[in-house]
C-alpha cells in the first residue's frame, strides 16, 4: 500500500503550503511510505484527485484544495482529517495502516534491578515506550 499526498507545488497560498509541509514531515519523520503527487504538473493527476474525493468532502463552491491523502485509489482525507487524527493519535488508522511495532516495559521491576529487561512488542501507538 502506498500513501499518495497529493499536492500543488505552486500555490499561491501560504497555508496550504504549510499545510502540505506539515503533512510531508510528518510522514517523512515517521518514516511512512508515500508517494508526493503534483497536481500543478499533470492535468489528468489533477482531474482524478477531483474524482475521487467524496461528495461529502467537497466545497460547495470550487475545488478541494491540497493536500488530499489516498491510500492507494482510497480516499482518506485532507489536512483538517489528518490533524484530527494527529491530534487523537489515529494517524495509522486514519491512513489504513498497521501501527509499528512500539516496545513497551512490562516488568518494572527489571528497572532498578540487575539483569534482563523482559519487554513485549505492540502495535498500540498509544502506549509510549518506557525506558
Amino acid at each position: 500500500m502506498v500513501i499518495k499526498v497529493y499536492v500543488a507545488s505552486s500555490s499561491g497560498s501560504v497555508a496550504v503550503k504549510k499545510q502540505q509541509q506539515a503533512v510531508v514531515g510528518f510522514l517523512e519523520a515517521n518514516r511512512i511510505n508515500f508517494q508526493e503527487v503534483d497536481i500543478t504538473m499533470l492535468e489528468e493527476q489533477r482531474l482524478w484527485m477531483y474524482r475521487n474525493i467524496p461528495k461529502e468532502k467537497k466545497p460547495e463552491k470550487g475545488n478541494p484544495m491540497p493536500p488530499q491523502i489516498f491510500n492507494e485509489d482510497q480516499y482518506c482525507g485532507d489536512y483538517e482529517d489528518f490533524f484530527q487524527s494527529k491530534e487523537n493519535n489515529t494517524v495509522f488508522a486514519f491512513l489504513g495502516l498497521n501501527s509499528p511495532a512500539r516496545f513497551r516495559v512490562i516488568d518494572q521491576a527489571a528497572l532498578t534491578s540487575p539483569g534482563y529487561i523482559h519487554i513485549c512488542i505492540t502495535s498500540c501507538i498509544a502506549s509510549p515506550p518506557v525506558l
